[in-house]
């Protein structure tokens, strides 16, 4: 810790050096000497009252009239000096002293001492110790008040743009209300008391237009510093913009009863929120939209006519996208978690009120659920699956020598490859009415028998082609991919990795391996590309 030691007479020559003739008039008068000072209440008073007119801390008021005090010494001793000045918090008293600090190397001898000179002053003193000489009161001319003046006044505007940064930033993520400005091309300027507000062109809702002297809500998104004070970014495009409105009008969603789970949004267009309660007594659908949608009406007004949608959170997918999408005629979905994506089979006379228009509906229920969502007519949908059905029966025939019957019965039992038969058990097949355990066993057989064929191909066509053992160890690949990526002509781990995702799939086709598995596949193969960039 700091020492510090008060003394008089110290340095007497530099006292005599910064003593003017006006401090010798101004002690004679002084019957306590010059490290005297008397108490000056009317100083707190002033703090007081400034503190309350500019809404800040009494303390960053007198913390502004000493900086005014210290500025005033400064210009009468010499700024090269270590001039302090404090005023007491009880009783006023204005305390002007000059500091010496012991360092190890002098670079100003006029607020610095040498170790070996302070100690023979102070035989305890250490590096970092400070000597403090109290300096008689100041007597402010016309010029130093003036000066005293502005350095009060710039204080205080600073610490009024520190209030407002905090409060404000108290505030991030909430509406604020203001008037209209200025409005150009580029952005809105918005009076909001005590500091400005601005909405740029990418932040308002399109076509929208604000005439200057207009009322207007907005999200509070940021808060920048200025040096006319804080400037707050706000937005009416923001998606918790709705959910901030919904808060001030649906009192149910204020006390949270009802939560807003997500939110999509078409500026100026389309919307659409998902809503839960966890109390089964509440509806939170209709609390939203209110009696004959005047809660909803009135949100709708304020973002320029943009339609919401409001549908029912749910933490079971398929029930989730059904809601999201509005649609009351689903035929099917089909989940598919790997790749994050749902397809969902309608009624072809619904496909385009699904899609909606320019594909809004599916668009904005995909960002609603976070989930992919592939609608397909139903037409469509049986069509291609028959065709993959017929493929896969096809193959079985082709691979196990079984009739045409057999295999329907096992593609529509959901054994849909050779590989699905050969790693299944015997009683797996028996469960199945009209299969026999010695058909069951036999047809096991016989796909063991093919696939250990088809892996002994692919060896010896590995071998034959000089294909290396790195490749064979990549993820999720199965005998056929690998027999369709040699017969492409890649060769190495190297090859694969030059390959994009869509190449991949090209080659293997995108019904036999997902998106995010052929990712990984890419990723892993340029694994060792990272590794020696690392050791690089």
């Amino acid at each position: 810790m700091l020492q510090e030691k008060r003394y008089k007479c110290k340095y007497e020559t530099e006292v005599k050096s910064l003593d003017t003739q006006e401090d010798k008039q101004l002690n004679k008068h002084n019957t306590t000497g010059p490290s005297a000072a008397r108490p000056r209440p009317e100083l707190l008073q002033v703090a007081e009252a400034v503190a309350r007119e500019k809404n800040i801390d009494r303390e960053e008021s007198i913390v502004a009239m000493e900086s005014a005090i210290q500025r005033a010494a400064k210009a009468k001793y010499g700024i090269e000096h270590d001039i302090r000045a404090t005023i007491d918090r009880d009783t006023g008293e204005i305390v002007i002293s000059r500091v010496v600090t012991v360092v190890d190397d002098v670079e100003n001898p006029m607020c610095e001492i040498s170790l070996e000179d302070a100690r023979l002053k102070e035989p305890d003193a250490e590096v970092g110790f400070e000597f403090t000489e109290i300096l008689p009161p100041l007597a402010f001319g016309r010029s130093a008040a003036q000066g005293s003046r502005q350095v009060i006044i710039q204080k205080i505007r600073e610490a009024e743009r520190v209030r407002q940064f905090d409060e404000f930033l108290e505030r991030k993520g909430e509406i604020v209300n203001g008037t209209v400005k200025h409005v150009d091309r580029n952005q809105i300027i918005v009076d909001i008391g005590s500091t400005e507000g601005v909405i740029h062109s990418d932040n308002n809702i399109p076509r929208q237009v604000f005439n200057v002297g207009e009322r207007v809500k907005a999200l509070l998104v940021d808060i920048r510093p200025e040096s006319h004070g804080p400037m707050l970014i706000l937005s009416r495009t923001h998606n918790d913009f709705i959910t901030k409105l919904f808060e001030q009008d649906v009192t149910e969603i204020y006390d949270g009863l009802i939560k807003v789970m997500a939110i999509a949004r078409d500026p100026g267009s389309r919307a659409k929120m998902a809503v839960y309660s966890p109390d089964n007594r509440v509806d939170p659908v209709g609390s939203c939209v209110g009696v004959r949608g005047s809660r909803v009406q009135s949100i709708i007004s304020e973002i320029q006519g943009e339609k919401i949608d409001i549908v029912l959170w749910s933490s079971d997918p398929a029930t989730y996208v059904m809601n999201a999408l509005s649609l009351q005629d689903i035929k099917r979905v089909v989940i598919d978690e790997d790749e994050d994506t749902i397809d969902v089979v309608v009624a072809d006379e619904f496909l385009s009120q699904a899609i909606g228009r320019r594909g809004q509906n599916v668009r904005l229920a995909s960002q609603l659920t976070g989930w992919k969502i592939m609608v397909v007519a139903e037409s469509e949908d049986t069509s291609r699956r028959a065709i993959e059905r017929a493929s896969r029966i096809k193959t079985l025939i082709d691979s196990l020598g079984i009739d045409e019957m057999l295999a329907q019965l096992l593609v529509s039992e959901g054994f849909i490859s050779v590989d699905d038969i050969a790693q299944a058990d015997v009683s797996d097949f028996t469960s199945i009415e009209g299969f026999q355990e010695d058909s069951a066993r036999d047809l096991c057989q016989k796909a063991i028998a093919f696939v250990e064929e088809q892996e002994k191909k692919f060896f010896d066509k590995c071998e034959e082609l000089d294909i290396r053992d790195d490749l064979l160890t990549l993820p999720n690949l199965d005998i056929g991919m690998f027999n369709k990526l040699v017969d492409s002509g890649i060769r190495t781990r190297d090859d694969v990795a030059d390959l994009s995702t869509d190449e991949l799939l090209d080659i293997l086709g995108e019904e036999a391996l997902p998106r995010s598995k052929a990712d990984a596949v890419i990723l892993d193969a340029r694994k060792e590309w990272f590794d020696e960039e690392n050791e690089q």
